[in-house]
């Protein structure tokens, strides 16, 4: 069964760091661009980081390049999201997508799976 699993949120002071993890099952994440997408309260869903298949290149949201990495581990089936000096506006549940296409994208309608979404609060 297809599924997509994300942990690794939490509760955490601003200026702190997280590592979001987001495992698969049932199929091979390298075979697919991997999208990490949040939604904060009253807000619109945005993406966040993604990467495309097979060792494909990394690429980010132009507002939050420099503070958040993604990454794969193949032997893991999963992919990461490390974010650092964290902000109250990083508020979200955050959630991991499998892409259609091997090249990512922003775009949540070129993503055909979803995790259930992992909750990350930023405040002191």
């Amino acid at each position: 069964q297809l599924q997509l699993v994300e942990s690794g949120g939490g509760l955490v002071q601003p200026g702190g760091s997280l590592k979001l993890s987001c495992e698969g099952t049932g199929f091979i994440l390298d075979y697919y661009s991997i999208g990490w997408f949040r939604q904060a309260p009253g807000k619109e869903r945005e993406g966040v980081a993604c990467i495309s298949a097979s060792g494909g290149s990394p690429d980010y949201a132009d507002s939050l390049k420099g503070r958040f990495t993604i990454s794969r581990d193949s032997a893991k089936n999963t992919v990461y999201l490390q974010i650092h000096s964290l902000k109250p506006e990083d508020t979200a549940v955050y959630s991991c997508a499998r892409g259609q296409y091997r090249l990512c994208a922003f775009s949540q309608y070129e993503y055909d799976a979803w995790g259930q979404g992992t909750q990350v609060i930023v405040s002191s």
